[in-house]
Parts: C-alpha cells; structure tokens; sequence
C-alpha cells in the first residue's frame, strides 16, 4: 500500500496530463485497375504458446497509458523468461503521435491483430471524437469477446461504456470525470474517482489514468504470473526508490 501511495502521489503531480496526379498517355484510353483491398502484414511475431496484451493506440493517445503497460508486461522473469506477447494496435500501421509528442509505430491493425489475452483501453483528451469513431468501438467491442481482461485507464472508461460491454459492472475513471460518465453511460456503475484509483469486477480493471494505469498493469501482471514477478517488475522499474522518497525534503 506504500508503494501505491507513492505512485499516487506522483499521479495527483501528473494529473493534469489526464485531465496524385494521374498519368496522360497522348492518344491512349488509361484504364485504371480496379482497387483490391490489402491487409497490412503484422509487423512483430508472436510466440502462440504465451498470453498477448494488446495495447489499443489512437491518435492524440495519452502516452504513459500506453508505455505503462509496456513497462511491466514486457520484463522477463528473473531468469530471463519471457512471459508475454506485447504488442500495439492501431486502425492502420501509420504512426500514431501521443498527446505528449512520442510517435509510436504500430505493431497490428484492427484487421491482423492477434488474438487477445488481454486489451488495454487507454485515453486522450479528445474524447468526443474517439467515442464517434465506429472503426475503434467496433474493434473493443469484438475483441472483448475473446480477452479474459479488459483493461481502461482514465477516459478509456468512456469508450468501455460506449461500447456497452461492461453494462452493470463497477468502474472508475479520471479524478473528475466520473460523474460525467455515469450521466453518459447509467448502465455503468461508477466509482467515486475522488477515493478509488483502481477497480476491478470480473474480467473488467480500470484505473484513473496516468501514473496509476501502473497500478492497473501490475495488479493485472500479478494475477496473470505471480506476486514474485511483480515485485520484480517493481524493483527492475526501480519502484522500490518510490518507498524511500521523502517528499517532504527540502534542498
């Protein structure tokens, strides 16, 4: 509980990052090939004998909703064992710029992505356009048929409750926002954002966003490993320095 403490204090310092021209043949009729619809390839292997965590990506996505995940999912074991499949997942292999400026290439489209153990909903500021997006819903609400957890950080509540997957199922959102979801979505039973930084109920977690979607990811890495995994995913994040901050230090 210290540890997650630590992590929420640093969230609440953070906080406001949540809140062509066609070619001319002279005396020549140009016919032009009919379209044929491609499927980009993946664009990382995965090994089928492992779980796969699927990290949703959109335009304008907050950044550590995204790399918190990818942070505690991604370690080894202790003994250099690979637990996990990470990848990324965007509606086209475009490069997809987060709010805060990183560009991340993705690793899957909504058409080739793997099948998921687990998917990861994150935020944006924007997100009157991401709940409009059809493409985007459709896919959580398709892909939640085969994960055994979904994941929401922050404002990714909002896409949870418009797709209408989680109907009568507790969840909490960004310190603010919670209010507003449950006027937006009242099949959703929203927690009190002012006290709750991670819930779970059932297959579905969800946490205020941010710093804390590090509570989410690594309550989940326990669930699906163990207790001495997560605690060594902590110590190789260096999370243990968390426990030991003073924030009360004066230079």
């Amino acid at each position: 509980m210290k540890l997650i403490s630590k992590i929420l204090m640093l969230f609440v310092l953070a906080f406001a990052s949540c809140n062509t021209e066609n070619p001319k043949k002279e005396n020549a009729e140009v016919v032009a090939a009919p379209e044929e619809k491609s499927v980009a390839a993946p664009t990382k292997e995965i090994d089928e004998n492992l779980p796969t965590i699927g990290l949703l990506m959109y335009d304008q996505v907050l950044m550590t909703e995204v790399t918190a995940a990818i942070d505690v999912f991604s370690k080894h074991t202790e003994a250099g064992e690979k637990l996990f499949n990470v990848v990324t997942i965007a509606e086209t292999l475009d490069p997809v710029t987060t709010e805060e400026g990183l560009v991340i290439v993705p690793d899957n489209t909504f058409e080739n992505a793997p099948k998921l153990t687990v998917l990861f909903v994150p935020s944006a500021y924007d997100m009157w356009t991401a709940v409009r997006n059809e493409k985007l819903v459709n896919f959580i609400i398709e892909k939640n048929k085969e994960t055994k957890y979904t994941v929401s950080n922050c404002g990714g509540a909002q896409l949870i409750g418009k797709s209408g997957i989680a109907s009568g199922k507790k969840i909490v959102t960004w310190i603010g926002g919670g209010e507003q979801l449950q006027k937006d979505y009242p099949d959703l039973l929203v927690q009190d954002d002012a006290k709750v930084s991670y819930m779970e109920d059932g297959k579905f977690l969800s946490s205020n966003g941010n710093l804390a979607s590090y509570i989410s990811s690594l309550e989940l890495l326990e669930k699906m490993s163990s207790k001495e995994q997560r605690l060594f995913v902590e110590s190789y994040l260096y999370l243990d320095r968390l426990k030991d901050w003073n924030f009360d230090d004066e230079e």
